[in-house]
């Protein structure tokens, strides 16, 4: 069981854990990060309690992901059952008829069975083939013209082969999430929408609208992000260094980590926290043993800006970009 059985129920009756070990790796700048880090780090996360990890096949880790998930069930630290892996379908493989074939290459990669949630990355489909990131000669990403609702459907019947347990979407607005909602013969509605998600940009539009159709909404960059010119804004200011989160730190004897991650589950939000740092790691597991008051939960929402640090610029143009919407 994970912490204290901190785990919540989707729509199609799976239960998630509440709190996910983020493992994203920057796309331009993937040698940041050693993909043997991934390894140590999963396996270390497992070790402290962690029992819901996210990846993908964009961040080029799954490999060593997989192995750190098949080593601690070797040893018996879980059982496959205990731990919740999320993987995600890619850009460039938004045909239908490219959608299992990328499923099963990650599950190959993984050395699993099955994945426990398999998701939509993008709402942004671009030309197929090896690059990840094909580029026009402006450095836009080369779009392609697919219906998202026939890739929902081959997600479908990746749910139907037992290859995924759930399926949902990430980075998707209303609208885009409305469309598959209302799409003729819907077998299964997305069970999720990891988004952007911190006391800067709260989402509580978006976070409202999932809620009334029972979408959980999972939160990315939950922590802000990290200072990588390539990535992100670096004009933006730094979330965790905001001085209403560290006088909630403070009161309660907290980090200000702890005080954001905190915030999204108890507003029915699941969170991601990625760390390459075992400190930090073991910190990030203890947010089940405090919690905030109505004033403080009320005295964050107020921290809301709609600042936005991942903002996917490279995609900027193409048709379905998702953040031109308000949510």
């Amino acid at each position: 069981m994970d912490p204290k059985g901190q785990r919540v129920k989707l729509n199609d009756g799976h239960f998630i854990p509440v709190l996910g070990l983020g493992t994203a790796v920057p796309p331009v700048v993937p040698v940041l990060i050693p993909k043997s880090e991934a390894l140590e780090v999963t396996k270390f996360a497992i070790e402290v309690g962690f029992r819901h990890i996210d990846c993908a096949h964009v961040y080029r880790n799954e490999e060593q992901v997989g192995q750190a998930i098949q080593s601690k069930i070797a040893d018996g630290t879980v059982k496959r059952e205990n731990i919740f892996y999320t993987s995600k379908l890619w850009c460039t493989f938004l045909r239908p008829e490219l959608v299992r074939p990328a499923l099963e290459k990650s599950l190959k990669t993984l050395q699993l069975d099955y994945v426990d949630l398999y998701i939509i990355h993008f709402p942004l489909a671009v030309k197929p083939g090896e690059e990840l990131f094909p580029k026009d000669e402006n450095g836009k990403l080369i779009s392609d013209s697919v219906d998202l609702c026939h890739t929902w459907e081959a997600l479908e019947k990746c749910k139907d082969a037992g290859l995924t347990k759930s399926i949902g979407v990430s980075n998707f607005n209303h609208k885009q999430l409305e469309k598959i909602l209302n799409k003729p013969g819907l077998k299964y509605k997305p069970v999720c929408n990891q988004v952007e998600c911190h006391p800067y940009l709260n989402q509580s539009k978006l976070l409202d609208f999932c809620k009334s159709h029972d979408i959980v909404l999972v939160a990315y960059g939950a922590l802000g992000s990290q200072r990588i010119k390539e990535w992100v804004n670096l004009n933006l200011p730094i979330l965790l260094e905001d001085s209403v989160l560290c006088a909630i730190a403070k009161k309660h004897k907290q980090t200000p980590a702890l005080v954001v991650l905190r915030y999204q589950i108890q507003r029915g939000v699941v969170v991601l926290a990625k760390s390459y740092n075992k400190k930090r790691i073991n910190e990030n597991i203890q947010v089940f043993d405090f919690e905030l008051t109505p004033e403080d939960m009320k005295a964050i929402d107020g921290l809301n800006r709609n600042i936005r640090y991942y903002e996917f610029l490279i995609g900027v143009g193409h048709p379905e970009y998702p953040f031109s919407e308000e949510y």
